[in-house]
């Protein structure tokens, strides 16, 4: 796949502007509304599935399907990192205006962060082939571990790294506005807003540390890698509130993540062996997380019909 340094120009500079575009459109603190946030889950989502028709017709079918493994593996991945959003934010009792905020910056940090694991993979995976097994063994054993711990989300606000971040960074427990840090007299303290981001970026890194593996599972092209990554996370703060009061719905998708991660861990450490279509692939990741989606609906269903009746009686 040749792909001119104006072609990365572009993509990186269309990122920049709709970056600044949606910081512009949410400049003011507020609630983001059902409704906008479905405009904007559906602009980004629209935005992503456009660049790859464009890339499916520049660079041909399987590049393009490649792309669209990518981009779904690493969409689906995320909401598993919304789940972690929603308790942090909990933990915290964030105002729910103020969350946006910190979403565009912890969003605008993974960006950075993932665009330098995507090269050191890049580096790795060309200098060291033979890497690619460690990979594929490490996203089976993820799967297997999510598969085991379907149930369970760890609260990072009861890490060691909170722990150690509160002893060593002077902190205020109050809230002012959308600041991450504030001066009292002499000295300037972290809001708990900060703490919010901070723990946002860990989280993220964290769940990167599967996420790029399983991508370059279904391609070794950087620029399709870092698109799709790219493409799929920023869509996430308008998914975060989009489906924010939805998380107890999604009962069954972990496991639909965790089954993905096993078929793509499989699939990289075949790939001396077997000769998986990429098309093949994407059949099989979108089959195993419409099953879990639909699956987690239709048990939620009946739950879903109390909890309206109930609110009808209440009202």
């Amino acid at each position: 796949m040749n792909v001119e340094f104006w072609m990365w120009a572009a993509v990186l500079g269309a990122i920049l502007l709709m970056l600044l575009v949606d910081l512009f459109a949410h400049r003011k603190a507020h609630e983001i509304s059902i409704k906008e946030a479905a405009l904007w889950s559906g602009f980004w989502v629209a935005t992503g599935i456009a660049f790859g028709i464009l890339i499916w017709n520049q660079f041909g079918a399987e590049y393009g399907q490649q792309y669209f493994a990518g981009f779904l593996i690493e969409k689906s991945l995320a909401i598993d990192n919304v789940f972690i959003w929603a308790i942090i934010f909990t933990s915290f009792a964030v105002p729910r205006k103020y969350q946006h905020r910190v979403l565009f910056l912890g969003v605008l940090g993974a960006l950075v962060f993932r665009g330098i694991f995507i090269a050191a993979g890049s580096v790795i995976i060309e200098s060291f082939a033979w890497v690619l097994y460690i990979f594929a063994a490490f996203l089976i054993f993820t799967g297997v571990q999510m598969l085991r711990k379907q149930a369970e989300h760890d609260d990072p606000s009861k890490s060691a790294f909170f722990q150690w971040f509160s002893r060593v960074v002077p902190s205020t427990n109050q809230y002012d506005g959308q600041k991450l840090l504030v001066r009292k007299g002499a000295k300037l303290l972290a809001t708990p807003l900060l703490m919010v981001l901070v723990l946002i970026e860990l989280t993220d890194i964290i769940f990167a540390v599967d996420s790029i593996p399983a991508i370059f599972a279904v391609t070794s092209e950087p620029f399709l890698v870092f698109t799709a990554n790219a493409f799929a996370i920023l869509g996430l703060r308008a998914m975060y509130f989009l489906l924010a009061d939805m998380m107890h719905r999604f009962i069954y998708l972990k496991l639909g993540l965790a089954l993905v991660l096993i078929w793509v861990g499989a699939k990289m450490g075949l790939h001396d062996f077997v000769k998986i279509p990429t098309f093949v692939s994407l059949l099989v990741i979108v089959g195993i997380l419409s099953i879990a989606i639909i699956a987690s609906f239709r048990a939620t269903k009946s739950s879903q019909k109390e909890e309206r009746l109930t609110a009808k009686v209440r009202e």
